[in-house]
């Protein structure tokens, strides 16, 4: 996968894919002439691997208990033994009567994610449901009252699997209720992500009680 950049821009998305590179790369002696590079992104690009070195520390609540009326539970913890490495997300869903509830985390983190198309997940889901979704925000705007871009999936059951989530359908949400006259999800500043086990208050099937999602790692194709 190619794409064309800016010169000025070659040097730090090149220190990005190879943070060893010093201010000595072959980037710097480009002739001025030049207006566009070529430059090869890598085929994925893993934002947490919970099997090899990324931990669970940095990662944060985002439930409904930031409201008076909430009383869901979440958190992520890191599951190994001497033969395998991933994070759990246990999720309690205490919805009201109408769905309207969730159990979430999320990571505050900075990506710029230009090139690629998708989100993957490789996950497995126990419980009675499996129903959750990916929250992603940008440009710093992570809290109320701004939107968040979310995109639902059905987790596998038995056997890990991956889950692919096209940025192209992140839709705007506010508390649950897409909205279809915000902007685009700008993937060159995404600042935070997250998932969340939902109620259901604007779904077909509602969810309740508690849940489980393996996650293995979280990547860009």
């Amino acid at each position: 996968m190619a794409i064309l950049i800016p010169p000025v821009l070659v040097n730090e998305l090149a220190k990005e894919i190879q943070p060893n590179m010093d201010d000595s790369s072959n980037t710097q002696d480009l002739p001025a002439e030049f207006e566009e590079c070529n430059i090869s992104l890598p085929e994925e690009r893993y934002l947490f691997d919970f099997t090899k070195s990324d931990d669970v520390e940095n990662w944060q609540e985002q439930s409904d208990t930031v409201r008076n009326v909430g009383m869901s539970k979440a958190l992520l913890a890191l599951h190994q033994n001497t033969q395998y490495r991933r994070a759990i997300f246990f999720a309690l869903l205490n919805p009201q009567l109408n769905g309207a509830g969730f159990a979430g985390i999320r990571a505050i983190k900075t990506y710029n994610l230009t090139g690629y198309t998708k989100l993957q997940i490789k996950c497995r889901g126990q419980g009675q449901y499996n129903g959750f979704k990916v929250v992603l925000r940008h440009k710093g705007l992570n809290d109320e009252p701004n939107y968040s871009y979310e995109q639902y999936f059905q987790a596998p059951k038995d056997e890990f699997a991956i889950r692919t989530l096209p940025f192209s359908e992140f839709k705007a949400y506010y508390r649950g209720k897409r909205n279809n006259n915000s902007e685009p999800l700008d993937i060159s500043q995404i600042t935070s992500i997250g998932l969340q086990m939902y109620g259901g208050v604007y779904q077909p099937i509602k969810q309740k009680g508690p849940a489980t999602l393996e996650i293995d790692w979280i990547r860009a194709v």
